[in-house]
């Protein structure tokens, strides 16, 4: 059987967790109570045994005394505080309240100060929890009403698009001056999409319909009025005016948002009243519609969550009370007990009744009361893990280890490295196989970062922001990773049993480029086969790094935009796989054309360049959206490393000495930039006023001693740079071997890497009690000045 503490740390909500009964703290104090009564016990024993002490009158005259002074200071014996109880039905109920306090005071006085010390901890506890409830209900109320009248205003809106009468003017919706409602008027902000705006076809038999829209959104307090009808303030300003914002989240939006932005300054003059932005149209409307029911999700999801944090907690009180039962030998903690299930936390029902109201809207106006359809948007199931995946995870990494020694046997046996035939394998072969080997490897990484994630309770799904269809575990990953490679050593095999059998080099050269074809289209398939929804958000984000800064950047994008700077050498041979195939080497073997053309080696910038550009743009367009000027700093971290990185290029044709200083110099600032940014910035480490010695106060990690290593790895791995200034001097295939094994080492340091950064963001979200994602809502007041 279980025991409840590891079931409680299983279920709880990471989040959240410091807001939890503190379990482990109490069963500590519990068992304190436990060794004083075994202490006491022990002493009754032994003076039954040996008779009178000349002692016992001083220690009975002591316990008088001490009897007495408890007695005569009944307010240093800490009650149940339970002050939420006042609200709601709870008064009715006070009376009761103060006898059973005062039979606990009654039964207090007569224990142990360990006793007393674990109900005042007890009382703590119970305050925190129904203080941390409060809070969270009340912020729940709070967006769930303001989401009914965002809803109140879509489906206003909706029905007048419906309407479909023609107008010629440009329409807002105007607070009539009896009205009490949110609203004062309609206007559409500089951020949404400025499209050509729906026209109402008016016909006869419509005409009544389009009158009783006008009178209901009368009765909710807005008018129909023309934009030469607004109201003004007495400083001849327009009034209070409601914007549909529409987040620039796609390249149209963002440069339609730019581009009003531009034109603003440069005619030094607000967007009159009645311009291109005021229309309401069609397209604005299903994006707003869109994000209402985002919100009403994640609304579902923080009660969802508020809930399981209410029963969590009362069961961890009633097995709290219950060790301290069977400690004491007594029934004392009834009375404690009641005044638990009579506390806040507990007896609310306001977030059950919301859970309902929300369920209910959400099926009648988002799933056209399809209650099924509404459940897999409210409560998406969670795959199940598979032992079938873990059975072939075993069976393809044992068919991978017998397959590389086969390969290491041929190789040797055909002799495939000699002088004599090692130039061509190395440089037409050994690009594609190299790629997909490091392919497989940042797969290997990532599976063992979801696996450690998962062990230390980091709560990944929520900062990645992935779906249910789309999440993948550490299992999947591990059996994608070594599919991959059985599939890949098992072409390298039978490309050297060809090879050995007498097979022309320029008829099994195209096994490698047959492999890539593969894999490439088994990544596009729109097939619902081989892991459908994650390779598709795999190709939108990637989408949406090389198509940075049009695209709102997310805590995914630009993650994985981190990756693509480790993968440098992967993309580089990318380059040589699609110069080796699509410019006919394979047939003629004459590799010399990609490697010494010059738009190959301009190309070698380009991609070099590629990964830190996106990053820098991504970080341009966070600075734009968030207006952080630690965007701006790392922004310069990008750029200082691109200025290396082609710098290290220059050099490695043109080895003078002026290059080589360029190069030092370069790439020492890049590196210093780096593991600053790496160690205070991404990790939250060396912090110099830290309880922990040069890390921070609040670890995941048990062992601090991780840390210290994982600082010294990422330092000695972010300068292997130096190899380039080296020049070791060695043949053909071991200066491959040692770039593949430096591109190993840097796809190691990023997944190490990894870890520490979501870490350090899980905590950042623990210290603020994120669980749950802020949608933004598109109906939003503001003043004529926007």
């Amino acid at each position: 059987m279980v025991k409840f503490s590891k079931e409680l740390e299983a279920q709880l909500i990471p989040e959240w967790k410091d807001a939890f009964v503190n379990y482990w703290q109490l069963k500590k104090h519990v068992k304190k109570v436990k060794l004083s009564r075994i202490s006491k016990l022990s002493q009754t024993t032994c003076s039954q045994d040996y008779g009178l002490s000349i002692f016992d009158p001083v220690r009975s005259f002591f316990r008088h005394l001490t009897s007495n002074a408890t007695n005569q200071q009944p307010d240093q014996i800490l009650q149940v505080k339970n002050t939420l109880s006042e609200q709601g039905d709870e008064m009715s109920e006070k009376d009761e309240d103060e006898d059973d306090e005062t039979e606990l005071v009654e039964h207090l006085n007569s224990e142990e100060d360990e006793v007393k010390v674990f109900f005042e901890k007890l009382d703590e506890e119970l305050e925190k929890v129904n203080q941390f409830y409060t809070n969270k209900e009340s912020e729940f109320l709070e967006r769930g009403e303001m989401l009914n009248k965002q809803l109140q205003i879509l489906l206003d809106l909706q029905q007048v698009l419906g309407s479909r009468r023609k107008s010629s003017g440009r329409f807002k919706f105007a607070r009539s001056p009896s009205s009490t409602g949110l609203l004062s008027s309609y206007s559409s902000g500089p951020t949404s999409d400025s499209e050509t705006p729906t026209e109402f076809s008016e016909s006869h038999g419509e005409g009544t319909q389009t009158n009783d829209v006008i009178s209901a959104l009368e009765k909710n307090g807005i008018n129909l009025l023309g934009a030469a009808a607004r109201g003004k303030t007495k400083k001849g300003k327009p009034k209070m005016a409601m914007r549909i914002d529409i987040p620039a989240t796609t390249p149209t939006r963002t440069i339609t948002a730019v581009t009003s932005m531009l034109w603003e300054d440069l005619v030094n003059n607000p967007k009159k009243e009645g311009g291109p932005s005021d229309y309401i149209n069609r397209k604005k409307i299903q994006c707003a519609e869109k994000m209402i029911r985002g919100a009403f999700v994640e609304l579902y999801r923080g009660l969802g969550l508020l809930k399981t944090y209410s029963s969590l907690n009362m069961v961890a009180f009633v097995k709290i009370l219950k060790k301290f039962d069977k400690v004491s030998n007594q029934q004392s903690s009834a009375t404690y007990l009641k005044a638990v299930k009579r506390s806040y936390f507990v007896s609310s029902d306001k977030v059950v009744k919301l859970t309902d109201e929300v369920e209910a809207s959400f099926t009648k106006h988002f799933a056209k009361d399809d209650r099924k359809k509404a459940m897999k948007f409210l409560k998406p199931r969670q795959q199940k893990s598979s032992h079938m995946v873990t059975f072939f995870v075993g069976l393809f990494t044992g068919s991978f280890v017998t397959l590389f020694s086969v390969y290491a046997i041929l190789a040797h046996i055909s002799g495939m490295f000699s002088r004599g035939t090692e130039t061509d394998y190395v440089e037409t072969i050994y690009p594609v196989f190299s790629m997909f080997a490091l392919l497989s490897l940042h797969l290997f990484m990532y599976g063992c970062n979801l696996f450690s994630w998962k062990a230390t309770r980091i709560n990944y799904n929520f900062i990645f922001e992935f779906q249910a269809g789309t999440t993948l575990k550490y299992k999947d990953a591990f059996l994608i990773c070594t599919c991959m490679m059985t599939t890949v050593v098992s072409a390298m095999v039978l490309h050297l049993i060809l090879i050995s059998n007498g097979f022309s080099p320029t008829q099994i050269d195209a096994i490698p480029g047959i492999l890539f074809l593969i894999f490439i289209g088994l990544l596009v398939c729109p097939l619902n086969i081989f892991y459908l929804p994650t390779r598709y958000c795999f190709l939108r984000v990637i989408r949406n790094i090389i198509c940075s800064p049009l695209y709102k950047v997310l805590m995914m994008d630009f993650f994985m935009a981190d990756q693509l700077t480790s993968q440098i050498p992967l993309l580089r041979h990318m380059e040589s796989t699609a110069c080796y195939f699509l410019a006919g080497s394979f047939k003629t073997h004459h590799y010399h054309t990609c490697k010494s053309g010059k738009l190959y080696r301009e190309l070698a910038y380009v991609i070099s360049f590629a990964p830190y550009y996106w990053r820098a743009m991504q970080c341009a367009r966070r600075w734009f959206d968030e207006c952080d000027v630690n965007h701006l700093a790392n922004l310069g971290k990008y750029v200082s490393a691109m200025v290396a990185a082609g710098a290290r290029l220059t050099y490695a044709r043109q080895e003078t000495q002026l290059w080589l200083i360029i190069v030092l110099v370069t790439s020492l600032f890049a590196t210093v930039y780096q593991l600053y940014w790496d160690f205070v910035k991404d990790w939250g480490l060396l912090d110099s006023k830290s309880k922990n010695l040069w890390l921070r106060d609040e670890l995941v990690l048990k062992n601090k001693g991780f840390y210290y290593i994982a600082i010294a790895l990422n330092f000695v791995l972010r300068v292997a740079w130096l190899e380039t200034v080296l020049q070791f001097k060695v043949g053909l295939f071991e200066s491959r071997l040692l770039e593949f094994s430096l591109a190993s080492l840097e796809v190691i340091r990023r997944g190490h890497w990894n870890y520490y950064r979501l870490e350090n963001e899980h905590l950042n979200n623990v210290g603020k009690f994120r669980a749950v994602k802020n949608v933004p809502l598109p109906f939003r007041e503001t003043d004529s000045d926007g």
